[in-house]
């Protein structure tokens, strides 16, 4: 307990840290002390924007672990009851959309199909429902621009536009898998190609010191998701704010040019960080968080994100491979497969035809600034309200 209070302590003192680092360059702008700043200022804002990205870190995976202490064991009954493809797609949403994580859907599927409760067939639509429902998380962390108008507009579009992505994935080959489960025939044979490969455990230290800083939070708080989502979003509201700010005095110091004319100069060279650093982080949520408050601060456009996003996609069926195949168990490599062939299969189509999730995206991001509701709206009805009718309906 007394390494819990102290690793509270600890965070609490490093919040203010970067609140009080940043009321410093205001003062001292306010004042005209700043004209243009200096190696040792340009250095410590670097540090100050670690500091909180680390934060805003904390903030994403500290919502995921309450929103599982919410629903964990609801999503999976949840995903015992499919009956059918159409149900299993939309119990994929929902229950991706409660725990915040497709990766943990993903998990459950593979246990339940491994315990003979679900057929590999009936867990492919729950994996594309799962897609979909893990784009809630850079949903949300766009609406905390809500009160900024154009920042809203921009950070709306590029978070939704994965929403849409996997949307129209699923529109296309779903239907398909219906008729034809040409995902499972062909995960199947590549689980027989890969089971006696071996797999192998990423250990992210990144991570680890994340989930730490998680862990000290909830042995002082409790396993109260209701407090844990409340100090979640505190944290999050507050950070992206202050990274935002900070990006935007950054780019006046020339780090435009790094993220524009070098990481994200080509779609494939987005395309590939966006894999790589979803491996490396093993979360596509955090992967897609992060280039949210960019995009606000007017630094990336949709159109270098929408690449990004794509392979962050690749990114976590990857990750999810390698554990599999860990198990040794043909049905969890088969469903990996079955994760990774329906992005592979939606980039194939929607990479030539990007305009139409990027036109859809910009056009509900403009929609969005009639009104703070309409986001939050878009939220509660996509991903939870439409999956409970249908489930209700279908069933």
């Amino acid at each position: 307990m007394e390494s819990a209070c102290g690793g509270w302590i600890d965070f609490l003192f490093l919040t203010y840290i970067v609140i009080f680092t940043h009321e410093i360059f205001l003062k001292a702008k306010r004042n005209c002390f700043i004209v243009s700043e200096t190696r040792s200022q340009m250095v410590l804002r670097l540090f100050y924007l670690i500091v909180l990205l680390y934060l805003f870190f904390i903030s994403i995976t500290l919502m995921g672990s309450a929103f599982k202490f919410l629903g964990k064991g609801f999503a999976e009954t949840l995903l015992q009851t499919t009956a059918s493809p159409m149900i299993g797609l939309f119990i994929g949403i929902l229950a991706t959309s409660i725990v915040q994580s497709s990766s943990t859907t993903t998990s459950l599927t593979v246990g339940i199909v491994a315990a003979g409760g679900l057929t590999i067939e009936g867990a492919i639509p729950i994996v594309m429902g799962a897609n979909i429902g893990t784009t809630i998380t850079n949903t949300l962390v766009a609406t905390a621009h809500i009160y900024r108008p154009e920042e809203m507009r921009r950070a709306f579009a590029v978070s939704t536009v994965h929403d849409w992505f996997n949307l129209f994935a699923v529109i296309v080959l779903f239907p398909l898998q219906l008729t034809t489960d040409f995902i499972g025939i062909s995960s199947s044979y590549l689980a027989a190609l890969f089971s006696n490969v071996g797999g192998m455990e990423l250990f992210n230290p990144l991570q680890a010191i994340i989930k730490l800083s998680v862990e000290l939070i909830v042995n002082v708080v409790g396993k109260s998701g209701i407090v844990l989502l409340i100090i979640a979003l505190t944290l999050l509201f507050l950070t992206l704010r202050y990274i935002v700010l900070n990006l935007k005095a950054l780019v006046i110091g020339k780090i435009e040019t790094f993220f524009d004319q070098i990481l994200f100069k080509t779609s494939v060279r987005a395309m590939l960080i966006g894999l790589v650093f979803t491996v490396l982080v093993q979360s596509s949520s955090i992967t897609t968080s992060l280039v949210v408050p960019l995009a606000g601060a007017g630094i990336l456009t949709i159109h270098q994100i929408y690449p990004y996003t794509l392979g962050a996609n690749i990114g976590t069926t990857v990750t999810a491979m390698l554990a599999a195949m860990v198990t040794g168990q043909i049905t969890a490599v088969t469903v990996a497969f079955a994760h990774f062939l329906f992005n592979v299969f939606g980039i194939i189509i929607f990479w030539p035809l990007k305009m139409i999730p990027i036109y859809c995206a910009e056009k509900l991001a403009e929609y969005s600034l009639r009104s703070k509701l309409i986001p939050i709206g878009y939220i509660i009805t996509v991903f939870f309200l439409i999956p409970l009718l249908l489930i209700y309906l279908l069933e």
